[in-house]
């Protein structure tokens, strides 16, 4: 541990991408549907959204920040492929024996502005964690990983969620109110994380040493839109 490893595309960091971005893609589908918890009303995404986070920081922790920033913009366009699908199959004729459209537009379409507020949203969000995640682990010298998956989330949660809710729902509900969803979302996924902070040490250690990589990030370049 310590050392920064060469880093071989094994299944099992197939695996976590495949994990990762089935969350990711999960969330934009249930995002449709308020729920009711203990009085708060909440998209009902935020059932899955947060392990994406897990993920995010178990990626960064162990194969490190370039390879967390891949894996990230694979997820984008993989959710860019599904709403483009999603749009095609909404705007092509209906057969006969199917009198769902009307229920497929309602639940499955979104409108250009709250696509906007989503992908700017996750973008920004894992970007910001995967950052703080890297940038802390070198500054501890690899210790107190509870503090820094708790630190990196709660930042890039409150970066995702203030996004989303500003962009999508600015002018359309009061201030007040937006920022009410704000706060609440924002605290109820950084439980989330700190709730999951042990199975998070169990799946670090368990790649960790299978893998044999521990990677820091020194000398790394940060900028997000680099390509390799």
């Amino acid at each position: 541990m310590g050392v920064t490893g060469r880093l071989s595309y094994s299944y099992r960091f197939v695996f976590i991408t495949g994990l990762f971005i089935t969350t990711i893609l999960a969330s934009n589908i249930l995002l449709v549907k308020q729920i009711d918890l203990c009085g708060l009303t909440i998209p009902a995404a935020i059932v899955v959204f947060p392990i994406s986070y897990i993920f995010g920081d178990v990626l960064t922790e162990v194969y490190g920040y370039g390879q967390a920033r891949r894996v990230i913009w694979l997820g984008f366009f993989c959710n860019l492929i599904l709403i483009i699908s999603i749009w095609l199959v909404g705007i092509l004729p209906s057969a006969s024996v199917f009198d769902a459209q009307d229920a497929y537009e309602r639940i499955l379409g979104s409108t250009p502005r709250f696509l906007l507020a989503s992908f700017t949203a996750y973008l920004a969000g894992e970007f910001v964690n995967s950052y703080i995640m890297a940038r802390m682990k070198m500054i501890t010298e690899g210790k107190w990983l509870w503090m820094r998956t708790i630190a990196s989330t709660t930042a890039g949660e409150a970066v995702d969620t203030a996004i989303v809710l500003l962009v999508g729902f600015w002018g359309v509900l009061p201030p007040a109110i937006i920022f009410s969803m704000i706060f609440w979302h924002w605290l109820l996924k950084t439980i989330y994380e700190v709730l999951a902070t042990p199975l998070t040490y169990l799946l670090v250690g368990h790649l960790k040493k299978v893998e044999k990589l521990d990677t820091y990030d020194y000398g790394t370049d940060f900028n997000p839109l680099r390509a390799d």
